[in-house]
């Protein structure tokens, strides 16, 4: 039984090293590459703090050599990946603040900030940082700093054309979606229901869920280490004890 990830790199190719620490075969299909915008960014000065929705942020603001001028802010990132790669490229305070959007929100909304948030982001954004923030007397500047553009299509139907993974690992509701797009009217409902989809949320899952995809697992928190027991937990129910 073979498990495909379809999230983009550097991430995909970490996935796969961890799914074969656990035994598990499985090959990448990424269905989305990462391009870094040329936008203004603000001077750092003022800024009370950093509000960070995906590493991609941090690795389009190291690759224009802007990590600099922002280091010495704290950064609320969207779990404890994203605040571990946010140590690992010179901050010198990263708060996990959870594995969702929310989890940012709250995080932003009680820690009694004394200035604005820079908030560097995707042009595909999860939610909308500031007005969910403003309530609480919170300022959010969002400067979109890179864009996920939906890579070709072709190395997923190569892949399938080597035979149906066991299960597809979603990790975002837009990779979800480029799935879908991707598959549309490549797959009888057999073949759908052959696959299992193993998704980070409820969120992920809500377009499989509505292209008939009907073998739906949740991870049970929003974080690559729950992923991981899924995959782990499925990959033992396939094959026996």
């Amino acid at each position: 039984m073979v498990m495909l990830v379809t999230r983009p790199e550097p991430d995909a190719a970490a996935t796969l090293l961890r799914l074969q620490a656990l035994g598990i075969a499985a090959v990448a299909a990424p269905l989305m590459v990462r391009q870094t915008l040329a936008t203004a960014l603000p001077a750092a000065g003022g800024f009370a703090a950093m509000a960070v929705t995906s590493p991609n942020a941090l690795r389009a603001l190291a690759e224009r050599g802007a990590l600099a001028q922002y280091q010495h802010l704290p950064v609320y990132a969207v779990g404890r990946k994203t605040a571990d790669d946010a140590l690992a490229l010179g901050f010198a305070e990263a708060i996990d603040a959870g594995g969702t959007f929310g989890d940012v929100v709250n995080g932003l909304a009680h820690a009694g900030l004394a200035g604005p948030v820079f908030y560097p982001a995707g042009t595909h954004l999860s939610g909308d940082l500031a007005r969910s923030v403003a309530p609480f007397g919170v300022s959010v500047e969002t400067v979109r700093v890179y864009d996920m553009v939906a890579a070709p299509g072709e190395a997923l139907l190569e892949v399938l054309a080597e035979g149906l993974p066991g299960a597809v690992l979603h990790y975002s509701r837009r990779s979800a979606e480029l799935f879908v797009a991707a598959l549309d009217g490549q797959l009888d409902r057999d073949a759908r229901s052959a696959m299992a989809m193993l998704c980070i949320s409820e969120k992920v899952a809500e377009p499989l869920i509505a292209a008939h995809f009907n073998r739906i697992a949740l991870a049970d928190h929003p974080n690559d280490d729950a992923m991981m027991t899924l995959a782990l937990a499925f990959a033992r129910e396939q094959n026996g004890p």
